[in-house]
C-alpha cells in the first residue's frame, strides 16, 4: 500500500485532476448506492457518484454513517457547481491495519486537490481561471474527451496556453487556487511551443494565489 492516495507525478506534462474530501457519503436511494452527496463537517453538500470498484469496499468495510477520506475526481458541470466522482478511500487503519506506519491523516489535509493541465482561460482581475485536463485512453484504445475545470484564483495572462500544476482547496462548491507552478508552454499545431522561454526556464516558477 502506498503512503499517500495521490501518486507522485512521473512525467513533466502529466495531466490529472484528483483530490481528497473528508465527508459522509449519503446515497440518494438506499437501494442504489452509486449516486448521492458528500456531506462535510460544516454540512455542505456536493453531488457525487461512486465508481464501480469502490462499491465493494463501501459494502464490506465501511461504516456509512461516519466520515471517511474519499479519493475523488472533480468535475465542474457549471459555474460554482462542483461534482465529484468517488474513485477510492484513504483509510489504512481500516483497509490495511497491519501497516502501522501509514496514517489516515494527510499533511495536505481534507479538500486538497492536485490539478495539472493546460491553462486555457485566465482573468486575474476577476479571480477566475480555467484549466483543460486530458484523460488517459481507455482499455479499448478510445480516448475520452478532455474536460475543463473552473477555478477561483489569479494567474497572470502571460501564462495562458501553458501547462500548469495547481494546488487547489475545495471551498464549498468552489475550487480555490492555493499555489501554482508553470511547467512549460504548450506546443502549437506546428509542433513548436508558444512563447520564447524554454521549458527549463518555466519549470519551478510558482506563486501564491490571492487570498
Amino acid at each position: 500500500m502506498r503512503d499517500h492516495p495521490i501518486p507522485p507525478v512521473t512525467e513533466p506534462l502529466q495531466y490529472r485532476a484528483i483530490g481528497v474530501v473528508k465527508a459522509i457519503y449519503k446515497p440518494k436511494d438506499e437501494d442504489q448506492l452509486t449516486r448521492g452527496v458528500l456531506v462535510d463537517a460544516e454540512g455542505a453538500e456536493v453531488e457525487a457518484v461512486v465508481l464501480g470498484r469502490v462499491l465493494t469496499l463501501m459494502r464490506r468495510h465501511l461504516a456509512m454513517d461516519q466520515p471517511h477520506l474519499w479519493v475523488v475526481y472533480p468535475r465542474c458541470r457549471e459555474s460554482d457547481h462542483l461534482h465529484l466522482q468517488i474513485a477510492g478511500i484513504w483509510e489504512p487503519s481500516t483497509l490495511a491495519p497491519e501497516q502501522a506506519d501509514v496514517t489516515d491523516e494527510l499533511p495536505e489535509g481534507s479538500d486538497y486537490f492536485s490539478i495539472r493541465g493546460e491553462l486555457i482561460y485566465t482573468k486575474p482581475e476577476a479571480n477566475e481561471l480555467v484549466v483543460k485536463v486530458r484523460q488517459q485512453p481507455r482499455a479499448d484504445g478510445s480516448r475520452p474527451l478532455p474536460f475543463k475545470l473552473q477555478i477561483k484564483g489569479e494567474i497572470a495572462l502571460e501564462h495562458l496556453r501553458h501547462f500548469v500544476s495547481l494546488d487547489v482547496r475545495r471551498q464549498g462548491q468552489v475550487l480555490a487556487l492555493e499555489r501554482f507552478d508553470v511547467i512549460a508552454p504548450m506546443p502549437t499545431r506546428g509542433g513548436k511551443a508558444k512563447g520564447g522561454r524554454s521549458q527549463a526556464a518555466r519549470r519551478g516558477s510558482g506563486s501564491r494565489a490571492r487570498p
